[in-house]
């Protein structure tokens, strides 16, 4: 092997920066954190942070997750997390626009993650606070650009661009895999899992087309043999998220 010189090149430092979706009050909701110091202090980020020398990139990933949400990554090979504690954890993409951190040369790669309704979120590490924002709210400041009305500014860094490519992620997979079960609880109802697409996608659904669709799909579903009414109403059947992990026929987004 002919001699390396590392110097011969730039440094660099790799962070993750995490899209944690969920489901709040029938809106797609996406944790950010103020920053609590420079670059971009008191500006609202995305939760997330430099990878450790003894680590790897899905497990900053995970470690981030748990600091900032209390959220375990749920292997789908173990028999399942504690309810209300295990999310679905993937990549998303990378980001190295040399321009993208004041500080140095930063390469980011995002990850996706989906839980079902998450309580209030505490702040940690750099951030001051914490918060769910709809991601319409988040996503509409980056259009209307900083405010020097007093008014709250776009996300920090390149966040914005890294939020809307995890939520067109989120928006596009749960046409053709059973990913928008990861915003339920273990069991829930074809009601709650409409309601689950309609926050994601921003529209509404026929109710009889949407239970038709989910329930003849083999493998989507399952019966979790029993019923509820936490949603009003009469009883409504139960259902777990089945062992199908792709669609088909898919469950497309109506054009809007």
């Amino acid at each position: 092997m002919p001699p390396y010189d590392p110097s011969a090149f730039p440094p660099f430092a790799v962070t993750v920066d995490l899209v944690v979706l969920t489901v709040r009050r029938h809106a797609l909701c996406a944790l950010v954190v103020k920053r609590g110091e420079q670059p971009f202090q008191g500006r609202w980020a995305l939760p997330g942070g430099f990878v450790r020398a003894d680590e790897d990139l899905d497990g900053a990933a995970a470690r981030e997750l748990v600091e900032e949400t209390g959220l375990c990554v749920h292997d789908p090979g173990d028999p399942g997390p504690v309810p209300g504690t295990g999310a679905h954890l993937e990549q998303l993409a990378t980001y190295g626009a040399p321009d993208r951190d004041p500080r140095m040369r930063v390469v980011s790669v995002a990850h996706l993650a989906l839980a079902p309704d998450l309580p209030a979120p505490r702040a940690g590490g750099d951030a001051n606070s914490a918060r769910w924002a709809p991601v319409e709210e988040l996503l509409g400041l980056e259009a209307a650009g900083a405010h020097e009305d007093g008014q709250p500014e776009a996300l920090a860094f390149d966040h914005a661009r890294i939020l809307a490519d995890g939520v067109e992620r989120a928006r596009s997979k749960i046409e053709y895999s059973s990913l928008a079960t990861a915003f339920c609880p273990p069991e829930f109802t074809v009601g709650e899992l409409r309601r689950v697409y309609e926050a994601v996608w921003g529209v509404a659904l026929d109710p009889r087309n949407f239970h038709r669709k989910v329930t003849g799909t083999p493998g989507f579903l399952v019966p979790a043999g029993g019923t509820t009414t936490r949603q009003g109403g009469r009883p409504a059947q139960l259902f777990r998220a089945g062992g199908a992990t792709l669609l088909n026929p898919p469950m497309l987004r109506p054009e809007v």
